[in-house]
């Protein structure tokens, strides 16, 4: 008796996947809400949502960290919305640093397309720290929402190539979250163990007051 019953319930919800869209291009007129971007009326998808040309421009490493992400996310990139995934290129000049930061919910997977990049993360669980050095061709995975880092360790600049299964990888960079806003010094230094020379120095470079 139970198998037609099952069986019914599999055709229900094999019609109900059916009917779901294809696609839902990002309309970025409409406000971003935790479930993305709000979808594009069918008739106003063009073969344009769903191309993107960035990713072959380098990006400008004149800045503190000598480093530049050029983002294919929902916003610049509307195909992408609703169907986990995203790309980015990132640029480091000789010295550049993307320091230790997560992105919540989501994995990672690094290409290095030219120059050398050391790059590691930390296990949630032992803070073991999963450290190596990549050269062209390369690939590494960071784990979801694990801190993780980056860095060039070489004597060119580096081109590399991320991946992401979020169309909106959000991010939080550790040195930024304690230095880079009016959090008061004397609650970093609690939190941190670091005197306020220190501390004060770190908000001073990093932009923070209080």
């Amino acid at each position: 008796m139970f198998l037609p019953i099952l069986f019914t319930i599999s055709l229900l919800f094999s019609s109900s996947h059916a009917s779901v869209l294809d696609f839902c291009v990002a309309d970025p007129s409409l406000p971003d809400g935790p479930a993305g971007f709000s979808c594009k009326k069918p008739a106003k998808v063009t073969v344009d949502d769903f191309v993107y040309h960035a990713l072959g421009i380098p990006g400008n490493t004149s800045n503190l960290l000598k480093a530049a992400v050029t983002p294919a996310f929902a916003p610049q990139f509307p195909g992408v919305n609703g169907l986990d995934l995203s790309i980015a290129r990132l640029d480091l000049a000789v010295g550049g640093v993307v320091p230790i930061h997560t992105h919540p919910g989501v994995s990672e997977i690094v290409f290095v397309v030219e120059g050398t990049i050391s790059a590691g993360f930390i296990s949630s669980s032992a803070n073991t720290v999963y450290f190596k050095t990549l050269y062209k061709g390369d690939v590494i995975v960071f784990p979801q929402g694990l801190l993780h880092f980056l860095f060039n360790s070489g004597k060119t600049p580096v081109q590399a190539i991320f991946a992401f299964n979020s169309p909106s990888p959000g991010v939080q960079l550790l040195d930024f979250a304690l230095f880079g806003n009016n959090l008061p010094s004397e609650i970093v230094e609690k939190v941190t163990f670091l005197d306020d020379a220190q501390v004060r120095k770190l908000k001073a470079v990093l932009g923070g007051t209080g």
